[in-house]
Parts: C-alpha cells; sequence; structure tokens
C-alpha cells in the first residue's frame, strides 16, 4: 500500500506539473488546439445545415460527437506518441531506474491527458453551443452522462493508447496507428448520423469505442426527439456502457502486461541506437 501510495503521490505531482508545462508553452498550446480550432470552424460552416427532413441541425448533432472524438483520439492517440517519443529520448527509462517509477510516470500522463481533454471539450462545447444551438443541457441528468460518459471512456481509451504505444518504438512509425484510428472516426457518425451508412459499416463501428463515446455524448447534450436518427431510434445507455465497460476491462488488463513487456526491454544502448536513427534520419 505505501509503495502505491507513494507512485500515486509522484503521479499526480509529475501529472500538474506536465499539465503546467503543456500551458504555458506557446508551441504545446498550438498544437493542443489546433484541432479544437478547426473542429469550431467546421462547426460555424454546419450551423445551418439539416439532418434530411428531420429538422435537426447538422451542427447540434456533430458537437456532441466531436467531444466523443476528442476523448477517443486524446486517449488512442495522445499517450501512445508521448510513450513512442519518452522511449526515443530515454524518459522511459530515467523512470524504469526509480522506484515505482512506471507506475507514477503512468499515473502522471493520466492526470496530464484527463487535464488538458477537460480543458478542450469545456472549450469546444462553451464555444461550440454558441455557434450552433440546440443542445439541451439545461437539467442535472446531461451532466450526471456526460459526466460517466467521460470517465468510462477514459478508462476505455487511455489502457488501449498505452498498448498502442508500447509497441512502437519511435513516433516517426505513429502513422500506422493514427491513420486506422482516423479512418474509425471517419465512419463512427461523428461528423453524420450513422444511420446514413450502408449496414456492414455500422457493424463495424459498433465494435469500436469512438461510436459509443459519440452516442453517450449526444444522448447527454440532445434533446429526446433526437434519438430519431440513432440505430433503434434510441440512445441505448446500456449499450453504451456495456461496450464502453469491456474496453476498459481488456484495456486495464493488457496495458500493466505490455508496459512492464516494454520497460523490461528498455536499455541505455537501445536509447543510444534509436537517437543514432534518429540523427540520420533528420539528415
Amino acid at each position: 500500500m505505501i509503495p502505491l501510495t507513494s507512485a500515486t503521490r509522484t503521479g499526480l505531482a509529475r501529472g500538474l506539473i506536465e499539465t503546467r508545462h503543456m500551458l504555458t508553452s506557446r508551441t504545446d498550446l498550438f498544437t493542443q488546439f489546433f484541432w479544437p480550432v478547426l473542429i469550431l470552424v467546421a462547426l460555424y460552416f454546419m450551423r445551418h445545415g439539416h439532418f434530411q427532413q428531420t429538422g435537426i441541425g447538422l451542427g447540434s448533432l456533430a458537437l456532441p460527437s466531436i467531444l466523443g472524438m476528442l476523448v477517443a483520439s486524446g486517449g488512442l492517440l495522445g499517450i501512445s506518441q508521448f510513450l513512442a517519443v519518452d522511449r526515443e529520448d530515454g524518459t522511459l527509462l530515467r523512470a524504469k531506474a526509480t522506484p515505482h517509477g512506471m507506475a507514477g510516470y503512468l499515473i502522471g500522463k493520466i492526470v496530464m491527458f484527463t487535464n488538458l481533454l477537460l480543458l478542450e471539450i469545456m472549450t469546444v462545447l462553451i464555444i461550440g453551443s454558441f455557434l450552433v444551438g440546440g443542445l439541451d443541457f439545461g437539467h442535472p441528468g446531461a451532466w450526471l452522462t456526460l459526466i460517466w460518459v467521460f470517465v468510462l471512456g477514459m478508462l476505455a481509451t487511455l489502457p488501449a493508447g498505452a498498448v498502442l504505444g508500447s509497441l512502437f518504438e519511435s513516433p516517426r512509425t505513429m502513422a500506422f496507428v493514427s491513420l486506422p484510428i482516423m479512418g474509425l472516426v471517419g465512419i463512427s457518425g461523428i461528423f453524420y448520423p450513422i444511420t446514413s451508412m450502408p449496414g456492414w459499416v455500422q457493424a463495424i463501428a459498433q465494435v469500436f469505442p469512438m461510436y459509443w463515446l459519440g452516442l453517450g455524448m449526444r444522448s447527454a447534450l440532445l434533446p429526446g426527439q433526437a434519438a430519431a436518427v440513432e440505430l433503434g431510434h434510441s440512445w441505448r445507455h446500456w449499450e453504451t456502457f456495456g461496450v464502453l465497460g469491456a474496453w476498459a476491462v481488456l484495456g486495464l488488463a493488457c496495458a500493466p502486461i505490455m508496459l512492464r513487456r516494454m520497460a523490461r526491454r528498455e536499455s541505455g544502448s537501445g536509447v543510444a541506437a534509436r537517437r543514432e536513427r534518429a540523427i540520420h534520419g533528420a539528415h
């Protein structure tokens, strides 16, 4: 219990320090908010569009879905990219060399990503609600749903992102992760209702957490009649909980095994070799 407490305390402190560093660096701020700004621009141009003859605005449908996308992409891509970078520059090797350093490292990353995602989500939600309107978050049930979908979404995606990050030694190979994830986002009903897509595409989308995160966010922020454009004309809260919960259990079971394996393989010679390849690749 004492080692776990120490690792948790160290991880929380590390996460807060890294959050403050990200928010005080112009480069990191630009990188962090580049996509949210583009999303807000896209919402602005979607504000007058409607889905078929339903009268439901495309912008109001897309905004909650985008919040789900931010959680999914942040959890899956964010931590995997940081793991690849930290493997290459020796940060993980230094964490491995300290008592309970890997646990503190991971807790720190989780704290940092959670803080940054919350900031992104609140920025997009507040500004986007003025741009598109049509949201219904004036009652406690909306916020309760938003909270449990966010928490379960983080549990479903962060461990999976850590597993993905453990498979790649260099950030230059992360395209093998980011491109398929962006493809899944495209078929998950984020920018256009999934009911307009072929049945086999709908089946694939429902295997992965992106669709369910978007659906959960829509159920929290849209009026009840908006469920008419969803599969089964329902928000399917139990199915959302079940699929995201299954991904969370799978990720939490696999991530510690993969990260311990990755940590055992880290060595000074490996870090030096990756640095050498990075230098030669830059030239």
